[in-house]
């Protein structure tokens, strides 16, 4: 996967809400560094669920509201590779199997007096 830049508005007011909103970020699965731009948190990580961590932060923090998402790699120029023409991949869809539901066994009485019946012992 390739890097990607997040940055969410919070509302910062103390040293703890930040040092909060700091350890909630860093602490999510492929965040690579978190910093703090003013009221703005920026987070670059490799595949990082943006909404799962906008909602940590809303818990946490009370507000946070997602600005952007883009590319990490700003500096890089992306190369891109000419293929010749002549070549072609074999791509093949995938295919999944039909999976068969059995139906719902049916229950049914023969007779419509075979209910039990309740009587009033009282």
């Amino acid at each position: 996967m390739a890097k990607q830049k997040v940055v969410v508005k919070l509302s910062l007011d103390d040293a703890k809400k930040r040092s909060k909103a700091l350890k909630t970020a860093a602490t999510m699965d492929g965040v690579m560094s978190v910093t703090l731009d003013g009221d703005k948190l920026v987070i670059i990580g490799d595949g990082t669920d943006v909404v799962h961590l906008t909602t940590k932060l809303r818990k946490k923090l009370g507000y946070a509201d997602l600005v952007s998402v883009g590319p990490g790699d700003e500096k890089k120029e992306e190369k891109k590779e000419s293929k010749p023409q002549g070549e072609t991949k074999n791509v093949q869809p995938l295919v999944y199997p039909y999976q068969y539901s059995y139906p719902y066994p049916f229950v049914y009485h023969e007779k419509a007096y075979d209910y039990p019946k309740f009587y009033n012992i009282f």
